[in-house]
């Protein structure tokens, strides 16, 4: 097919570009053209939702043709760095799509291009205290580049720097919108909005994809991920939003937390999200870098010299299992991969608020993405930002009751997921109750996943792993496990009645089995004990 083909468009095309006209755009256009520009899936969809954005085939070519056009004519590819520079000397001045860092040199600031190839380029400090990111990571804009050859050293300064993000964002028209689509209705659109069909997926899978964006949208949360290649892991925080930044290696103290003197901020105090891809790669990273990050991932705070900071960034840790999950369940802990420099600080990994099962995710495969329409990328990385303003960690208190073997730490962690899914699922705040159970017993799982590791890992403190969850309605306690470890079914949660017990028994020719074993007698007087007691009131 190619990309302005006809797509069999469904009822949820037509009800997305109803409501949300103007900012959805069908995703086989952004591979369509990704496949040629070696750009962020935001940027692309930056230019399609400004060019494509209709239904309406023609207007679709003539907008794919300006924005192949743009990035023709506007986007540098690393290898003609020397041609770029070239045209704005002859030009005077050029706009370029570019990724835009900013240092400091004495009392000055210097603007690095990065494909475009120079790194002493000139910007004013307005554009530099409005666009604070430009200092740590860089952000992707349209640059206007002009040529002044009176300073040989730095003959070029950006005149006009636009951030490809939008211009507004209007985040009670969002929860509102959202209440004209049903539960699974707003499911399906998130996940075109990723890139995948959800028809491909079963239910759990799709609210596995969503866990990934609860960073993006909840302050100060601690996710981890650990699964097999190829599952698109950090594609959420690497392509989904410009308030993301992801590290591919080793770190330091004053580039996440910032300088000692203060004057300078680090990564956490400007970007939404830290990701960490690889984290096998982070063996040699300092180690004061987990020290401070274990105080920071708890309370959000830092020290730098003699002032305490805060920041809201949540961080995010991707990392590749080598072994099959049953294999990993039975010889060691799933947290194997990770390096010593983590894995042996127990007190860092209780601080983490969910492990997400990344080996439940498939390898990805063309038949999961999806040809029909989703938001554009910006305006759903718009909505998770200004979703971090609100707060659900007490939504779940008003139906459930959380288990006495939940401390503290584990209560926030469960709260904090819940929170995060219902800004994503549910935004206007107002799930229904058994929306609100099924995103419960998924936090609960996330972060039972971390204590049984860490109980596996021989620390007597996190032995309490039960976690279950009451209906204050009828006090009904559930249990909820993890599904890798199984057996968590086999014996029923509920209160057994007098007189039973569960036992173990092999058989004669070897069979190992559980037994429920009931006495009749003593449920014949249990009953007509209660038969007496109800007769009584």
């Amino acid at each position: 097919m190619t990309a302005t083909a006809t797509i069999s468009r469904d009822a949820l095309d037509d009800k997305v570009n109803q409501v949300f006209a103007g900012k959805c755009v069908r995703k086989d256009l952004v591979r369509a053209v990704k496949v040629g520009a070696n750009v962020p899936v935001f940027v692309l969809e930056y230019l399609l939702g400004k060019y494509c954005a209709s239904s309406d085939a023609a207007a679709i070519e003539l907008g794919l043709t300006v924005v192949r056009d743009t990035l023709a004519n506007n986007y540098i590819r690393p290898d003609e760095a020397t041609k770029a520079q070239s045209k704005v000397k002859q030009k005077g001045r050029y706009t370029f799509i570019d990724k835009v860092k900013v240092r400091l040199v004495g009392s000055t600031y210097l603007a690095e291009c990065v494909n475009f190839g120079s790194n002493n380029l000139r910007i004013s400090d307005d554009d530099v205290h409005a666009f604070e990111r430009l200092l740590t990571g860089g952000v992707w804009a349209q640059v206007e580049v002009e040529w002044d050859g009176s300073d040989s050293k730095a003959p070029f300064s950006i005149s006009q720097l636009t951030p490809i993000q939008l211009a507004s964002f209007n985040l009670d028209e969002y929860r509102k919108l959202r209440t004209q689509f049903s539960t699974e209705e707003w499911i399906d659109l998130l996940i075109r909005s990723m890139g995948y069909e959800p028809s491909q997926f079963s239910q759990r899978l799709k609210t596995l994809f969503l866990l990934r964006l609860i960073p993006l949208c909840e302050r100060n949360y601690n996710l981890v991920e650990l699964g097999p290649r190829g599952t698109g892991k950090s594609f959420a925080v690497q392509e989904l939003s410009p308030y993301a930044a992801l590290l591919t290696g080793p770190t330091t103290v004053a580039n996440l937390f910032g300088h000692m003197n203060g004057k300078v901020k680090g990564m956490v105090s400007i970007w939404d999200v830290v990701g960490f891809d690889e984290v096998a790669d982070l063996q040699k990273m300092p180690k004061e870098v987990i020290t401070t990050m274990k105080t920071y991932c708890e309370s959000g705070q830092f020290q730098r010299g003699a002032e305490s900071f805060a920041g809201d960034a949540s961080i995010a840790m991707f990392g590749n299992t080598q072994q099959p999950i049953d294999v990993m369940v039975q010889t060691g802990h799933l947290f194997a991969p990770m390096p010593d420099i983590i894995r042996d600080d127990r007190a860092f990994i209780d601080r983490l608020h969910g492990y997400l099962p990344g080996w439940e995710v498939p390898n990805m495969r063309n038949e999961f993405f999806t040809d029909h329409y989703g938001f554009v990328i910006d305006y759903l990385a718009e909505a998770l930002r200004d979703l971090r303003k609100l707060n659900y960690t007490e939504l779940c208190d008003s139906h459930f009751g959380l288990g006495s073997h939940l401390n503290t730490r584990d209560r926030k962690a469960v709260r904090r997921t819940v929170s995060g899914l219902v800004k994503i699922i549910h935004p206007h705040g107002e799930p229904s109750k058994d929306d609100l159970e099924e995103l419960l017993k998924l936090a609960i799982e996330c972060r039972r996943r971390v204590k049984e590791q860490l109980k596996k890992m021989g620390s007597f403190e996190y032995s309490q792993t039960s976690f279950s969850y009451s209906d204050n309605a009828t006090g009904e306690e559930h249990f909820v496990g993890v599904p890798e470890q199984g057996g968590q079914d086999l014996i029923a949660a509920e209160p057994m009645a007098p007189g039973s017990v569960y036992t173990a028994s092999v058989t004669g020719d070897g069979m190992v089995g559980l037994y429920a074993w009931r006495c009749p007698s003593r449920q014949a007087t249990a009953s007509s004990s209660r038969q007496e007691a109800s007769a009584a009131r």
